[in-house]
């Protein structure tokens, strides 16, 4: 049975690229254009995983991490960031998210890291 993930970020482009790399694995896709449409889909669709932009209008993505781990604390979330938000990614972390990814990231390190989270027990 495929894997879903459910792609959140604010920027149209990025939900492309991570959809595009991980559909040609074989993976099923879901998106969401913030962080209180990520809470409202991962409700509807309950995906195997989350990639979460971290900085989005309206409901942040740490905001949208934690009320999906409040709600499901075994939720796999991966959070995905611009350089230079160390401390967003610690917070995430501190949150329960699995890991992270850095923006921009080879299409290579996005599966890797997919694949990881996916293997790895859940937190909580």
């Amino acid at each position: 049975m495929p894997r879903s993930v459910l792609v959140v970020d604010d920027a149209a482009f990025m939900r492309m690229m991570i959809r595009d790399i991980l559909s040609r694995e074989g993976y099923v896709i879901y998106e969401a254009v913030n962080g209180r449409d990520a809470v409202e889909k991962y409700h509807e669709v309950h995906p195997d995983l989350v990639t979460m932009d971290i900085t989005m209008p309206g409901m942040s993505g740490l905001e949208a991490l934690q009320t999906i781990r409040d709600q499901d604390p075994a939720a796999r979330v991966l959070m995905v960031s611009a350089m230079g938000q160390q401390k967003m990614i610690v917070e995430a972390l501190e949150y329960g998210a699995m890991d992270f990814l850095v923006k921009p990231f080879q299409p290579t390190k996005v599966l890797e890291t997919v694949k990881k989270c996916l293997q790895a027990a859940p937190r909580g």
